[in-house]
């Protein structure tokens, strides 16, 4: 399929730009590596979130990670898969995977921006906000099926527990 291209691939704007202002203004510890990756860590309530951005100008399109610090033993890895697939359910932007080489529970989403003069600053706020809100939200489930010996599916359900009324 063939679609008319008005803008030049070498000029759209680079992404990373923008989310380098956004994690210097939040404070954050970032590493630049390059023009098309940055590496972050962002604090949260539960541990401390590893924010992977990776710019592809070839196809306009931004990838990104939040990892979890959290390892998981080799003989929880299949209850874990299980409750990511459950949580995975209940998301509507990115989706839960687990690095296969560490083992840690990633939140992973990607970005197009083919035929877009630029991402805004708005909506890459928006992105990294929602990971680090899912993952918060998840942490709990992630703790109850490695820890606390719960099945995917109570894990779930006690995490996120929605409170009715008030105290």
């Amino acid at each position: 399929m063939t679609a008319l291209s008005l803008v030049h691939p070498d000029r759209t704007p680079n992404p990373l730009d923008v989310i380098e202002q956004i994690i210097s203004a939040n404070d954050w510890a970032f590493d630049r590596r390059s023009d098309c990756e940055m590496a972050a860590e962002a604090p949260g309530k539960w541990c401390d979130y590893g924010l992977y951005f990776s710019w592809s100008r070839e196809i306009s399109a931004m990838h990104f990670t939040c990892t979890v610090d959290l390892k998981v033993p080799e003989r929880r890895r299949p209850a874990l898969y299980e409750l990511l697939a459950l949580g995975n359910e209940k998301l509507w932007i990115g989706h839960f995977g687990m690095d296969s080489d560490d083992g840690m529970p990633v939140f992973r989403h990607s970005v197009l921006l083919r035929g877009a003069t630029g991402a805004s600053s708005e909506s890459l706020e928006d992105m990294v906000d929602i990971a680090i809100t899912e993952c918060e939200r998840f942490f709990p489930a992630f703790q109850f099926v490695l820890w606390g010996g719960k099945s995917p599916s109570d894990a779930l359900a006690a995490a996120l527990l929605e409170c009715a009324g008030e105290a």
